[in-house]
């Protein structure tokens, strides 16, 4: 018997000895001397439940070993078992590849979305290990789905190529319009050791990023490109591992396309990302925490965020939603005029925290021309600009006119859809006119001088 056997029996059998199982508590010694064959035969059927016991729990962890590492089996892949080094002292590239390898070996003639070999649910376990990477883990371009790599660390070596990504859901030279589906990347810890970047997703089908770590990566946290529906939830992303004030931050990179540092980009339609933690240069040093690039397809829902000093830029945003989502440090939405087109975007219910310094919440980079039910509400701001594309306001005065000035908290420059506004006068009910809605400005005229108060409300959408 093991150790742990042996110990595990002696602690069942002593807490039964201990027990008295015959119904009598806080009796007197001459009880306890006349029940004593009584309770010697408890003992011996509460050891003998024991040894039962322990027979059981070794029995189910044999079998639980047994298939974990039983290809033919459960399919579930043990990268120590193809001689991964747990501690990261030695390169784990190969035999962890080697057990991607051997996960997409389909069970069965099962298929997906456009004939992907259908997985079974194979996983590839990292078994809570730490592991170096010299060259990124890349999947068969056979293609798979229904598959998923978690529970573990990855660190890029000194050397790990400084244009890839730790992990690349990437078929090379594939016709197909999708390779991979339904994998998921979960309890993971990318260190990317300022040499690439964390994950890279592409041409695949409802990809789950859950429950990441991404750090020091000197391109992208995740970058998405083709493909579609992938869900990043829950999820870190931050160049650097810092509180804040960092003093080093102002040479932060995480560069990736042009100029901008991002940590996502997501230029593909129908995504979602939740609960993400977006953090690493500020957004007033050139920082960016989700760049949406897929001008006029944008299709992404954004919830539960916190950008952390950086924001979201999104290039001619269309079908785009940002809720519930807190942003630190002047971090705020840009919206970036490629073709000048935003359509049904909605930026509503989420909260700013600025520093004071004239950030807009909102704010455009180029002009637009065509905008059709962008709805920016209901935000609320600390140390910043509110922009709003719906506002209200008044003006009293004594007179013929009035002028309520709407430019400075109107996302678009002289755009006003609608307008509804009531005159309140004494006694006198002289005839009135709206007369000019030019510059966002809303001027309401009478036919005579009166004392009155104006309150208008204004909405940049025409519907």
């Amino acid at each position: 018997m093991s150790l742990l056997g042996a110990l595990l029996l002696l602690a069942l059998a002593g807490s039964a000895s201990a027990w008295h199982h015959d119904g009598a508590v806080g009796v007197g010694a001459g009880a306890a001397a006349a029940g004593f064959g009584r309770v010697a035969g408890g003992e011996r059927r509460y050891r003998d439940l024991a040894q039962r016991r322990l027979e059981s729990v070794r029995s189910s962890f044999g079998a639980r070993r047994d298939l974990a590492t039983s290809s033919a089996a459960a399919r579930v892949y043990h990268v120590t078992d193809y001689g991964a080094d747990p501690t990261g002292a030695a390169d784990a590239t190969d035999a962890i590849n080697k057990a991607i390898a051997d996960a997409f070996r389909p069970p069965s003639n099962a298929t997906m979305t456009g004939g992907i070999p259908d997985l079974g649910g194979a996983e590839i376990h990292l078994d809570g290990g730490t592991y170096l990477i010299k060259g990124p883990l890349t999947l068969p371009a056979s293609g798979g789905g229904n598959f998923k790599i978690h529970s573990g660390s990855l660190r890029a070596s000194d050397d790990f190529p400084t244009d890839r990504y730790l992990i690349e859901l990437m078929a090379t030279s594939s016709t197909r319009s999708f390779d991979y589906e339904f994998a998921t990347l979960r309890d993971l810890f990318l260190d990317c050791n300022q040499r690439g970047g964390g994950v890279a997703v592409a041409n695949s089908l409802r990809v789950g990023v859950d429950n990441c770590y991404v750090a020091h990566f000197a391109t992208d946290g995740v970058a998405v490109r083709g493909g579609h529906e992938t869900f990043i939830r829950n999820t870190f992303l931050g160049q650097h591992m810092t509180a804040g004030k960092d003093p080093g931050e102002r040479s932060f990179t995480g560069r990736a396309s042009g100029s901008t540092a991002t940590t996502t980009r997501s230029p593909t339609g129908a995504n979602a990302i939740t609960g993400v933690h977006c953090y690493n240069k500020a957004a007033g040093f050139g920082g960016v925490g989700i760049y949406l690039k897929v001008p006029g397809n944008t299709q992404t829902w954004i919830t539960n965020c916190y950008m952390d000093y950086t924001g979201i830029v999104a290039e001619d945003p269309v079908l785009l939603h940002v809720s519930g989502s807190f942003f630190l440090g002047d971090a705020n939405v840009v919206f970036k005029a490629v073709n000048g087109v935003a359509k049904a975007v909605q930026v509503v219910g989420n909260i700013f925290n600025g520093r004071d310094k004239g950030v807009d919440i909102v704010q455009l980079d180029g002009k637009f021309g065509t905008v059709e039910q962008v709805y920016v509400q209901q935000n609320g701001a600390m140390g910043m600009t509110v922009k709003s594309t719906a506002a209200r306001a008044s003006a009293d005065g004594n007179g013929t006119s009035w002028t309520v000035d709407f430019a400075p908290v109107l996302l678009f420059p002289d755009r006003i859809g609608h307008v509804q506004y009531s005159l309140v006068t004494g006694d006198v009910f002289p005839s009135h006119t709206l007369q000019n809605v030019s510059g966002n400005q809303v001027v309401v005229a009478t036919d005579k001088a009166v004392s009155a108060t104006v309150h208008v409300l204004v909405d940049q959408n025409s519907d």
